[in-house]
């Protein structure tokens, strides 16, 4: 199973922690004025909303991945059948 790409104009999961990475560096470096700070901030939360929902989303995938007797990887349904 390959991961999907994401949509077109949709940043990936690596991609926005790479924001969020580079946000809370320039806040920490404390030289950011007030309105920058705030803008920064609230761009922030968002990634991290984001990031958040990304790992729930594959959490659930890898939940329903199961391995059948030679070991190959299948995907389950939500009632556990294979799907």
């Amino acid at each position: 199973m390959s991961p999907k790409k994401p949509p077109a104009g949709e940043e990936s999961f690596e991609q926005a922690l790479g924001k969020l990475e580079q946000i809370v560096e320039r806040l920490e470096q404390g030289d950011v004025p007030l309105e920058e700070s705030l803008r920064l901030y609230e761009e922030g939360v968002a990634l991290s909303r984001k990031c958040s929902e990304k790992l729930q989303q594959v959490e659930l995938v890898l939940k329903r991945l199961e391995r059948d007797v030679d070991g190959n990887l299948k995907l389950l349904d939500e009632h556990g059948d294979e799907a």
